[in-house]
């Protein structure tokens, strides 16, 4: 046999916040327990001094039945209510008479652990404490339910729960505590006799309340406290008995660091009431002191337990009204974001088009949205290097769905500088393949708390035990870089809006994919055609150069000047329709030619073209400058290709200089192997360079320079089918510059620079 111990006594500088306050091991001494196994109904725990309520020294009767241990009428009863007994808490079971004349209020529970646990509370006659009949709550409740139902806003709700709890209990100050988002806690209500300091408006930290402690409160919405300076009563069992489970009682003695924090409050008694929300999650207490002493009976409790339910089910339902009314005021922004952007040829085109629409939407004074084509901000928010800088961090945590924080510097020390405009951060990702977001900024929001007391102070610690804080006074605190908080109907106003993006992108794509195939197909039947007509095209054309010399040859002294002027003339158009027909036969088979790479030396292609257009080069002097050129993986043939254009179209356009200068470099940057080409010649206007690489596009008269047209078109083509890209520089009179890449991937290791 042997008493449970306190936690305190077990490991006397435990954290509040991870002190075991389910399993105390004590009692409160207003009171008896007997805990009995499930199965058996034997008594396996039993508090210290129980002989008042079973007429026998406990220590003797552990493992005896119950029908022996509460012998007559009142054992009938609670064999009966354990049939009935569950897990939703304490049930008043009736009244038990002993021997001795007491009376005692039968509570019963389920315990966690298995255990029937019973309770005896003592009715004090004549001091107040006795038990209240059912007709004295009634009215209190019903008035409870009146008010209640008469008022609509937060606080009105909480002042007429503090009122009606008062009025029922007689306690001297009742509180309504509800909770933060970080647990701080705030007296949004408050009614009371004067005898206790308001505490009205001010905050407590969390730790006043710690995560077990809550977790408490959700499973057991009552405790009461009746004399702060109670004698912890043992609870004796068997040594080979677990220590009890004691979630659900109602006389489960509390650890001694809160009977102190009682006491530098200065409130002798102190119950509560857990406000729960329909999910069973803790919305706040109702929280009662007083002055002295004070025992409230089962009863009373249970009728203070039905107003909270009542104050929860109507602030619920206060704000879910104030959730709809502002979703359907949001719901008219969203649609008319979401029919801009359905007309934007890009999504973020439609959202900025109306920027206060998208700032209103969430109560931003600032927005951004990075996509991987660029950062486009309106209103108030960092510079756009902080931006693409806040992005960068949210693509490095996985690019969540939606983030919400009204205090971004916590996140990102290093946006302090901006919390002048940037204190809150609303983000949402709107791409599953870039990282791409929509960014909302609120700015800072200074604003004075005022705590129960300095958070930053707790009582100095002792070496050997807890202390908690020791001052309750007023303390001031102005709060910095803190923004005002997103409300949930903003962020669920983001989180619609990011869908609405989604499906936006995903149509548009979807489009882009259609048209996409649709123009390969044509581009196919294009190519189909265009080959089968140059195809076609050239045998009439030869046969017209053919017969048309052969006429001359043949009947020419017969024509007259004229007649021989036309027919130079038929043959030199034939030629050139010749030409142009070879030209596209050859710009069709560009796109159907498959691609044998291979590594090679630009170097030895060079020379050859070099050979092949010295006819172009008979008279002229040229000035080459070629300089070392890196090695390539590329189509010879088509490599070959884009030099004899570039280089024939070098040679063709520096006519008239004396010497002309062609020069080519290469060089290895990043990913790609890079050539330049430049020359001295005519050069070209930059305002037409769009059109340069066009088919059958001309900057120059052909009076001036031969041509059809498409060499340069042709070159582009092999460039970017081998994954290149080419672009050009010019200034008329003065010259040209061509330059194109082929990606490195294909360059040889030991040509890496």
């Amino acid at each position: 046999m042997r008493a449970e111990e306190e936690p305190s006594g077990a490991d006397p500088i435990l954290g509040c916040d991870r002190l075991p306050i389910h399993v105390p091991g004590s009692i409160q001494p207003h009171g008896h327990l007997l805990a009995f196994s499930a199965e058996s109904l034997l008594l396996t725990h039993a508090s210290e001094g129980a002989v008042a309520a079973i007429g026998a020294e406990p220590e003797g009767r552990i493992g005896d039945p119950l029908d022996q241990i509460l012998a007559g009428p009142a054992t009938e009863s609670l064999l009966a209510a354990v049939r009935h007994l569950g897990a939703a808490g304490p049930m008043q079971l009736g009244r038990l008479h002993t021997p001795g004349g007491q009376y005692y209020q039968a509570i019963g529970h389920l315990a966690p652990d298995g255990h029937v646990v019973f309770e005896f509370e003592e009715e004090a006659c004549g001091s107040g404490d006795s038990p209240t009949p059912m007709d004295v709550l009634y009215p209190g409740v019903r008035d409870a339910f009146a008010r209640l139902g008469r008022v609509a806003s937060p606080e009105q709700l909480a002042s007429a729960a503090a009122e009606a709890v008062r009025r029922i209990t007689g306690f001297d100050r009742v509180l309504v505590y509800r909770f933060e988002a970080n647990w701080d806690g705030i007296v949004m209500a408050e009614d009371g006799n004067g005898r206790l300091p308001s505490y009205l408006g001010l905050r407590f930290p969390a730790s006043d309340i710690p995560a077990q402690a809550r977790r408490l409160y959700q499973l057991n919405p009552q405790r009461l406290i009746a004399d702060v300076d109670y004698r912890p009563v043992p609870i004796l069992h068997a040594p080979s008995s677990p220590p009890l489970d004691l979630t659900f009682s109602t006389l489960r003695s509390v650890a001694p660091v809160h009977l102190e924090y009682m006491r530098n409050m200065g409130t002798p008694a102190s119950m509560s009431v857990s406000i729960l929300r329909a999910d069973g999650s803790l919305w706040g207490l109702i929280s009662c002191h007083n002055a002295t002493p004070r025992r409230v009976p089962f009863a009373t409790r249970n009728a203070c337990d039905l107003v909270a339910q009542m104050f929860a089910v109507r602030i619920a339902a206060s704000e879910e009204l104030a959730y709809s009314e502002a979703r359907a005021r949001l719901k008219g922004l969203e649609g008319r974001l979401l029919a801009r952007m359905a007309e934007a040829l890009q999504f973020e085109e439609g959202l900025l088009a109306v920027p206060a629409d998208l700032l209103t939407l969430t109560g931003a004074a600032g927005a951004a949205v990075v996509t991987e084509s660029g950062c486009r901000i309106t209103g108030r928010t960092p510079p756009e290097a902080e931006v693409r800088r806040i992005a960068a961090w949210l693509a490095e945590q996985g690019g969540p769905e939606v983030l919400e924080t009204s205090c971004l510097s916590n996140l990102l020390p290093w946006t302090e500088s901006c919390a002048d405009v940037a204190s809150g951060l609303l983000a949402v990702s709107v791409s599953k393949l870039y990282p791409s977001f929509l960014l909302w900024f609120r700015p800072e929001l200074v604003r004075t708390v005022t705590w129960g007391g300095d958070p930053r102070k707790p009582a100095e610690p002792e070496p050997t035990r807890l202390h908690p804080r020791r001052s309750f006074a007023a303390w001031a605190e102005t709060v910095r870089k803190r923004s005002a908080p997103w409300s949930a109907a903003e962020v669920e106003a983001a989180r619609d809006l990011r869908t609405a993006i989604m499906g936006v992108v995903l149509r548009a794509a979807e489009e882009r994919a259609e048209l996409t195939g649709r123009l390969e197909r044509v581009n196919k039947e294009l190519a189909a055609f265009s080959y089968s007509v140059s195809h076609d095209l050239r045998a009439p054309f030869r046969h017209i150069v053919g017969f048309a010399e052969l006429l001359r040859d043949r009947e020419g002294e017969q024509l007259s000047e004229r007649g021989q002027r036309y027919l130079g003339t038929i043959v030199e158009a034939a030629e050139t329709a010749g030409r142009l027909v070879d030209a596209l036969l050859n710009f069709s088979q560009m796109g159907r030619t498959a691609l044998v790479t291979m590594v090679l030396d630009p170097g030895l292609i060079i020379a050859e073209v070099r050979r092949s257009l010295e006819p172009d080069m008979e008279g002229r002097r040229i000035e080459w400058r070629i300089g070392p050129l890196p090695m390539v993986r590329a189509d010879p043939a088509m490599l070959r290709q884009v030099f004899e254009n570039l280089f024939s179209n070098a040679l063709k356009y520096t006519r008239g200089r004396d010497p002309a200068v062609i020069e080519l470099q290469g060089e290895l940057t990043g990913e790609d192997a890079v050539f330049h080409l430049r020359d001295n010649g005519a050069g070209f206007d930059m305002a037409y360079a769009h059109k340069l690489f066009g088919v059958f596009q001309r900057l120059h008269r052909a009076e001036e320079f031969e041509g059809v047209g498409i060499g340069l078109a042709n070159v582009r083509r092999i460039i970017e089918r081998h994954g290149g890209r080419i672009w050009a520089e010019g200034k008329l009179g003065e010259g040209a510059a061509f330059h194109f890449t082929l990606p490195r991937s294909g360059v040889l290791p030991d040509q890496d620079p």
